[in-house]
């Protein structure tokens, strides 16, 4: 059996995490994804759906989280590795340290949210019981210009349906 380095199972598994945060783009939602490995195997896969569910808590990473606790039969997820296309928030990163994820693959940096580096470093946080190893960029250009490209075109589409407003 061939293994696959680290560095390219860990494109392998981004890019999966893209083809979830596309298909929650084709659902209205900000596109990213996430996907959960054990031991090689995707246990759980899902996009953003906080405004197809209206839950401000379905964020891809916690969907991820509670289908893979539930297939797992367990809440600590200690033998998995989640990729996802942007770097957790808070919120996000807390169900990560709480479900005892040892290891997180992101792909773009959120200067706004992200609590992986670039506001706060909860992963690191020695004040937490649990510490999560990071690999960060993974398909990073990738995941970012997704979600710039969804954003201009947001912000495209809110320009012109206020200047048809207006018109009226």
């Amino acid at each position: 059996m061939v293994k696959i380095s680290c560095e390219k199972q860990d494109q392998l598994y981004m890019e999966l995490a893209l083809d979830q945060a596309r298909a929650a783009e084709q659902l209205g939602e900000v596109p990213i994804g996430a996907v959960l490995v054990v031991h090689g195997k995707v246990v759980a896969a899902a996009g953003n759906r906080r405004e197809l569910w209206q839950d401000p808590t379905a964020h891809a990473e916690l969907i991820v989280l509670r289908e893979a606790a539930k297939r797992m039969e367990s809440w600590r997820l200690d033998d998995a590795t989640l990729y996802v296309t942007l770097e957790p928030c808070v919120m996000c990163m807390g169900g990560i340290i709480l479900a005892r994820i040892p290891r997180l693959v992101f792909g773009a940096f959120d200067a706004k949210a992200g609590a992986v580096g670039s506001l706060y470093n909860l992963a690191v946080d020695e004040r937490f019981n649990h510490n999560v190893d990071v690999t960060q960029g993974v398909c990073g250009d990738e995941c970012s210009e997704m979600l710039t490209i969804f954003f201009r075109t947001l912000r495209q589409k809110k320009k012109a349906e206020k200047r048809l407003r207006l018109a009226e």
